[in-house]
């Protein structure tokens, strides 16, 4: 089951100085680093011990790894030898080329890589054992803690390490990354543009080289301009085909970093250069303009020298830019901000946060084409007030992220496959209902769903209020989301489904005997039979009454009534406090309960005495309350059943505490003004106890 976030609404982006404090103590890195410098130790940490736990969670290591720390690996252990640079990265025995294109890309921007590698730590003075490194996660910095022993074979490291067996930055901040993801298996398998994000909080673009524009040359050379990170992939067929060697020396669903690029005088023609990076630290490209090829000899000493070519096999390479996008099949792009870069000037982007969960039952309704659900998706109102300079719309863009299901892995989650779609919004201040996407298109949308960890796109739209529906594909998979949306000028958006709105009639008064209609009168006599002279039942004769009755009605299907509704109803009902129901209450209870089996049964479809969980955000509405998405999953979670149907019984003790929960809160908050500073959202949530 995800986590499901409560955020008060739109979050501001953080900067990386409000890094969080991660470690289960509670202690910062210079606070236990202190502590370990004053009782002369080295730091262990517990959170990520030196076991087979923090290596694998399918599998165990093929042959036995030993930890150590550098300085029992060699003489002189330097954290940094020479400024980290893309040279320091070669891959181990672990399957995650994604993330070593990603460092060998941050290397290139200085600025990015100091902040996810604080410059407060060495081996040398103040030396205990511990390092630190700071990631994004889903819109907060987070301060990683670790301590320095590393998995060893023979007194070679076995993941990641530097071509210097001293330098020791790449394999700790390695381990720190496992230590997030929670092992160093759940870092098998991925794509660069996810670590890049996680170094930088930037927003990725994908390019397919065969719908790439025409000026995607300049765009590449801009991006690397600005500091962004790229990264490129060769698709594969098949399994079998991962990485396969193509006759000029590119391995096949492989990671890749693009390192540079420039322009050379060949022959008397300007030729556009590539430069790539192999995070194997060898196995390169050999076609034109590889290492050692002869076009190079066409080209001046103090030419190469400015290109830094080299015939070393270091894994980088020079390549001809139409022989890149001839074999190459994909570009990924991490800009820093989200600055177009088809144009030059750099903009200024606004950016809000929205957090939310998918939740089985409730919120997880899939795309469009399940339309019974997917009105029940969290929706997101977006208000475009201004349009971009000397334009009729407004630019923007949406990126949508799934969070943890790498961390998650171990449990058996996968990468679902998610995307968002883009609706006008009519003048309406509400969640919308089936009935409207039924009838109205979407404005725009992802350009596809895809089981990617974030999907992200431009759009221009005119000014207007629009509603963003985030989804899965399928309906009912549950995960938590973050989605951020940059606009050029300030957007104002709004989570539709994050007020509570209680509207219930004051309950009216019982008629007089003389009054009573027919059923009343049967009514009556019942009570009598059961409850004697003082016409009060106790919640045990209330369960008798109730089920006696609502057993002769022919429409309505259901088991029978619970004790612990037929208590709860005495305790929204009893005004005497002595926990019995005066005939008199029973009777406007009665006419409440009826209104409710009317509801109950315009929801159960299929007369099957159940009602979906989808249909119950409607159906509460249609009884008084407009509940946030956090109260309906809660109350998903709690009466549902395995099939995500709602019996009667569950639907009445629902309503029954609900509205107990509200009267109340609305009698205290008239009667202490300072009360009201406490949310219904969260009253109701600590009264039903869910």
């Amino acid at each position: 089951m995800p986590y499901l976030y409560r955020a008060p609404g739109p979050q501001a982006h953080p900067v990386p100085k409000d890094a969080r404090t991660t470690h289960s103590s509670g202690q910062s890195f210079e606070q236990l680093r202190q502590e370990c410098l004053q009782r002369g130790t080295l730091f262990e940490d517990a959170d990520f011990p030196a076991s087979n736990s923090s290596l694998f969670y399918s599998e165990r290591p093929q042959v036995p790894f030993v930890w150590k720390r550098p300085g029992e690996i060699v003489k002189n252990p330097e954290f940094i030898l020479g400024g980290a640079t893309r040279t320091d990265i070669c891959q181990g025995e672990l399957g995650d080329c994604w993330l070593l294109a990603a460092i060998a890309s941050l290397t290139l921007n200085q600025k990015a890589l100091a902040r996810v590698i604080p410059q407060d730590q060495s081996f040398g003075p103040g030396y205990a054992g511990i390092f630190h490194f700071q990631f994004w996660q889903h819109s907060e910095w987070l301060d990683v803690v670790i301590d320095d022993r590393l998995p060893t074979f023979r007194d070679r490291l076995v993941f990641l390490h530097s071509a210097d067996h001293n330098e020791f930055w790449s394999a700790l901040l390695e381990k720190a990354y496992a230590k997030l993801n929670g092992s160093y298996e759940a870092l098998k398998g991925g794509s660069a543009i996810e670590a890049m994000e996680d170094f930088t909080g930037g927003v990725a673009e994908t390019f397919q080289m065969k719908e790439a524009p025409e000026n995607f040359y300049e765009i590449l050379e801009k991006a690397l301009k600005r500091g962004s990170l790229l990264g490129c992939f060769i698709d594969t067929g098949s399994a079998a085909e991962s990485e396969a060697r193509t006759p000029f020396g590119l391995i096949k669903g492989h990671a890749y970093s693009v390192t540079g690029i420039d322009q050379v005088n060949f022959r008397g023609q300007r030729i556009e250069l590539i430069r790539v990076r192999n995070p194997w630290g060898q196995v390169e490209w050999n076609g034109s303009w590889s290492d050692s090829s002869p076009e190079w000899r066409s080209v001046g000493p103090a030419e190469q020298k400015r290109l830094c070519h080299t015939a070393l096999d270091d894994g980088e390479f020079w390549m001809a830019f139409k022989d890149f996008k001839a074999h190459f099949d994909k570009v990924e792009i991490c800009n820093l901000t989200p600055d177009a870069l088809e144009e030059d000037a750099v903009h200024k982007w606004e950016v809000t946060v929205h957090q939310g969960s998918w939740v089985r039952g409730s919120t997880a309704g899939g795309c469009r084409n399940f339309l019974d659900t997917f009105w029940t998706n969290p929706q997101i109102k977006l208000s475009l007030t201004e349009t971009d300079e000397g334009q009729e719309e407004c630019s923007f863009l949406v990126a949508l992220m799934q969070k943890d299901r790498r961390k998650l892995k171990r449990f058996g989650a996968n990468v679902l496959t998610i995307g968002y779609a883009i609706y006008e919004c009519p003048d309406k201040d509400e969640h919308l209902n089936k009935d409207f996407f039924r009838y109205h298109a979407s404005r725009a949308r992802s350009k596809t769903f895809i089981n990617l960890r974030e999907v992200s796109d431009r759009f221009k739209l005119p000014p207007g209020e629009y509603i963003l529906i985030p989804s899965t594909f399928e309906p009912h998979q549950e995960a938590d989301f973050c989605l951020r949306i940059f606009s050029e000028k300030k957007a104002i958006t709004r989570d539709m489904d994050g007020n509570v709105d209680i509207d219930l009639p004051e309950p009216p008064k019982p008629t007089p005997p003389d009054q009573e209609t027919e059923e009343e009168l049967r009514f009556r006599a019942l009570f009598e039979q059961v409850a004697g002279e003082d016409m009060e039942v106790t919640a045990e004769e209330l369960e008798y009454v109730l089920n006696a009755v609502l057993r002769k009605k022919k429409d309505i299907k259901f088991k029978k009534l619970s004790l612990i509704s037929c208590k709860n109803i005495i305790s929204l009902m009893d005004t005497s406090g002595n926990g019995k129901l005066e005939f008199d209450e029973f009777k406007v209870f009665w006419d409440k309960l009826k209104q409710w089996i009317n509801l109950f049964l315009r929801f159960d479809a299929d007369k099957s005495g159940t009602m979906s969980t989808y249909e119950l955000r409607t159906a509460l509405k249609a009884a008084g309350f407009q509940l946030s998405s956090h109260l309906l999953q809660l109350i998903v979670l709690r009466y549902a059943d395995e099939e995500l149907q709602m019996d009667f019984d569950d639907f009445l003790n629902c309503l029954v505490r609900l509205e107990n929960a509200s009267r109340v809160f609305q009698a205290l908050s008239t009667k202490n003004k300072e009360f009201i500073h406490l949310a219904i959202n969260e009253f109701i949530h600590l009264t039903m106890n869910i």
